[in-house]
């Protein structure tokens, strides 16, 4: 108990305080965001085998250093939840930067080569958390997962049955690009890029004259339509990705918004004594005060 009679904070009370106001300021998100890059740079400078061989035991030792840092990095972030630890589990963020923090550590992942430079090119992806903008593009392609694989469904059902349909017409003259479902589909599948469909067009037309159609609907219905809806399914997550990155960081706060508050309380104070005043300068003679007396002066004798 403190002197005023309240309770005393905790010790996990005051490590969240003041892991809070670490991993809370500015400078500390920066320098994160700037470890992130440079642990970048060093996967980009591991690829070249002559710089590998010559500093060997410096990018190994640079390597140990970043996992430090990302290690005391997280653990600050678990402290700052050291009085609520629920709520650090709840941010999708804090579970993936937790996971690549600790994956590091196990036997398994350090001993495979492959897999530890697959988990550092992980902590890349970390530098979404420090940007807004790639974070709503993140948000937005996972929320898009739902249509996409009804883009996909829908796509194959299409791509399978014009295959069909060409192999059926056109294996025959043309076994290279039909002479089974396989390359069907491949052909079909680049022309849905709009690549090679000029050749395409040509050798079909050398065939049968009525092959201009099938190319014509298949292009129209896979590279427009279906192509269409895929663009407005990732705008409309995009949009939607871009709302609920606005509503969870609230509306911005403005050092005007105090001041402002305490103007209008001011204005409707006098609005309303002003009210009052004209109510008792245009009511009648018993909406006078009491104590005001009829001041007309009196004739001398």
């Amino acid at each position: 108990m403190t002197h005023d009679g309240t309770a005393s904070p905790t010790p996990f009370r005051l490590l969240a305080e003041r892991c809070r106001e670490l991993t809370g300021a500015r400078w500390f998100a920066v320098a994160v965001f700037v470890l992130i890059l440079a642990n970048a740079l060093v996967l980009g400078i591991e690829t070249y085998p002559g710089v590998v061989d010559r500093w060997h035991d410096a990018l190994k030792l640079v390597e140990h250093g970043f996992l430090a840092l990302f290690t005391i990095e997280i653990l600050l972030r678990v402290g700052a939840h050291a009085d609520h630890p629920r709520g650090f589990f709840r941010d999708p963020w804090n579970l993936f930067d937790l996971a690549v923090v600790l994956c590091a550590f196990l036997p398994v992942v350090r001993e495979n080569a492959t897999v530890l430079r697959l988990l550092r090119l992980a902590r890349v992806l970390r530098a979404a958390r420090f940007l807004p903008q790639l974070r709503i593009v993140l948000v937005a392609i996972a929320r898009s997962l739902p249509g996409t694989v009804s883009f996909l469904l829908v796509g194959a059902l299409v791509l399978y049955v014009y295959a069909m349909v060409g192999w059926v017409f056109f294996a025959d003259a043309d076994p290279g690009h039909y002479g089974s479902i396989g390359r069907a589909v491949l052909t079909l599948f680049l022309l849905m890029t709009l690549d090679g469909l000029g050749d395409a067009v040509r050798s079909g037309l050398e065939i049968s004259r009525w092959s201009i159609f099938y190319h014509a609907s298949y292009v129209l219905l896979s590279s427009f339509v279906l192509v269409n809806v895929l663009v407005g399914v990732v705008l409309t997550s995009l949009e939607e990705a871009r709302e609920l990155e606005e509503r969870e960081a609230g509306p911005p706060a403005s050092p005007d918004d105090p001041e402002r508050a305490v103007l209008h309380a001011r204005i409707a104070k006098a609005r309303q004594a002003l009210d009052e005043l004209e109510e008792c300068l245009s009511g009648s003679p018993t909406s006078r005060p009491r104590g005001a007396e009829d001041r007309t002066p009196t004739p001398l004798p």
